[in-house]
Formats: C-alpha cells, structure tokens, sequence
C-alpha cells in the first residue's frame, strides 16, 4: 500500500511496549558513531534509537534527544550523556544553540507515530478506538484534528487529502466532512467513521488510515516541520558527519530524497542563470534506501513501509 503510514493498518497486536525501533542494527552501523562525538536522536520516542546510540558513547560523547509528546519523558535513562529536549525537532538549531552546540556529528529522525500513539485510545490516533478526535503529537498544540475540521474549507481539506493520504475520492469527502448542516460538528473517532461510511473506498480500514493520516499529518504539520529540520542540518552537520531518516510513507521519503540529493527544497539542479550545477552538501552513502529484513517485519509488522536514508556531509 503505497503511500500510507502502515503503522496503524499492518497491526493490530496491540503491544504494550511504547515503541519498537526499527531499522535499529542498520541505523547504528550507518552513524558511523565517533565515541566521543555529538548525536541527535530528533524523534526519541520510547528510546530504543538513543539507548543504542549511548551505548557507543565514551563518557565524552553526547546525545541530545528530541520529543515535543511529553509522555516520552518517561523513557529518558538516567545517563548524564543524554540531554532530553521536549520540544518538536523543527526547532533543533535553536535549542541546540541553548546548550551550546553548534555543529554535530550525526542526527538521526525516525518519523513514524509511536505504537504508545497508538494504542492508547485518548490520543485519538488509531482508527480501532473510540475517542476524541485530537491527533496532537504535543499536547499542548492549539489545533486537534476535530478543530481542524470545523475551520477549513472544503478546498483546503480536498487538498489535505489528496496529498497526505492520497484519497481517491477526496474532493467528495472534503465536501461531506465540512457540511455541518447534514451531521453537525464531528468531535469523536467513531462520528467520524459514521460520517465516511457512505462514501467508503475499498478496505474500509485502509480507507479510514488513509484519511486518519491526512489529518493527522495536517494537525501536526509534519510535512513543514520535516522541511524545516532538513533546512538546518548542511549547517549543522560536521564535515564527514552523517544524516539518517527513517521515512513510514512516499510523501515524507520523497521530502528526504529530494533534499539529500540537491541541498534544498526548491529542487533546483541547475543555476538559473549560468546553468551550473549545484552541489548537494550531502553525497547519499546508499542510492536505494535501506529496508528492513524479512525476519524484522515478521516480528514487527509496522516495520514494514519502513525506509532508512543516509548521506555524509561533503
């Protein structure tokens, strides 16, 4: 299923842990970690990525960990190599700044929702419970998906869903979920699904994830905060020093892809004027993405859409 987040389709295990790391072995090796070197891990989550981080570290080293969901707080180790920063990682450079760093010797984002997100239902993430319809990744956002559907228009909320879920009958869906006068205001998960049932595509819950994740790519402004992340690392990023991002659906990978291989977001490979080209700071370490193997996704299912990017700062 190309294109849609399959975290929350693929599984429906229910694991109590907060979240397994994926791409965990692959995702160390491609750091190259100097021991006594500066890391970011931007999205920490239940900490599986940063453990293995430290456990390269000399007591030298360093890892700032990034999380704007306060409940990842509670998986931060007591290991004095690790600074937790609880704020989205759009902001990196700022706060990096606040503790003194300037440049650093890999960063590393794993950009799938946790299976904490999922699988506790007042989140309002998963499509198998019943509950309010927030989708925030911070809690403190001002906008849940519930506000966001009663202030945009039908326009703006076709396109919401054409490019980050990629519904197929979006334009029909966008005019039905902003006609208040038919069902009055959706607040709940399953007033949603009550709302969608009539215009329903295919599987209904691969149809539900699909518009679960427009919406919750919206609310959280995922896509610009990607952006905005990638904009800073070619400064960030020590000579020699290395970018990972594991992507979970075809929107955010291509962000990634693109980026990597020509150092900005206007995708410009050529000067406008004198047709020169310009020089990605990265050059990718792998021209494919790595994938996970046959044996991780039979122990993890949501490891399966799962794509590891890599490139070195020239």
């Amino acid at each position: 299923m190309p294109g849609i987040d399959q975290q929350e389709v693929l599984d429906n295990s229910g694991n109590d842990s907060y979240h397994i790391p994926v791409l965990l072995n692959e995702s160390v090796e491609a750091l190259n970690i100097n021991p006594s070197g500066i890391y970011v891990d931007c999205t920490f989550g239940g900490g599986g990525h940063s453990k293995a981080v430290l456990s390269k570290l000399n007591k030298d080293g360093r890892l700032y960990a990034f999380d704007q969901d306060e409940d990842a707080r509670a998986n931060v180790p007591a290991d004095d190599r690790l600074i937790f920063i609880p704020h989205n990682f759009r902001h990196l450079s700022r706060f990096l700044r606040l503790h003194k760093i300037t440049q650093v010797d890999g960063i590393l984002a794993d950009l799938g929702v946790s299976s904490h997100q999922f699988n506790e239902p007042s989140r309002g993430f998963s499509i198998r419970f019943d509950a309010p319809l927030d989708m925030r990744m911070d809690k403190n956002g001002d906008k849940t998906a519930a506000d966001l559907l009663r202030t945009t228009s039908a326009e703006a909320l076709q396109l919401i869903l054409q490019e980050f879920g990629e519904v197929t009958n979006a334009k029909t869906v966008a005019m039905l979920l902003t006609d208040f006068s038919k069902h009055g205001p959706i607040n709940t998960i399953n007033e949603l699904k009550a709302v969608l049932a009539p215009v329903v595509k295919g599987n209904p819950n691969k149809y539900f994830a699909q518009v679960f994740q427009a919406l919750r790519m919206a609310v959280n402004e995922e896509t610009e905060a990607l952006k905005d992340l990638l904009d800073q690392t070619a400064t960030l990023i020590k000579p020699g020093g290395r970018i990972l991002v594991i992507t979970f659906h075809s929107i955010e990978d291509r962000i990634v892809k693109n980026y990597l291989r020509h150092g900005n977001q206007r995708l410009l490979e050529k000067d406008p004027i004198y047709g020169t080209l310009e020089q990605s700071p990265f050059e990718l370490v792998n021209k494919k993405p790595i994938e996970p193997s046959d044996e991780e996704v039979k122990r993890n299912p949501r490891s399966r859409s799962a794509r590891l990017r890599v490139a070195v700062k020239r």
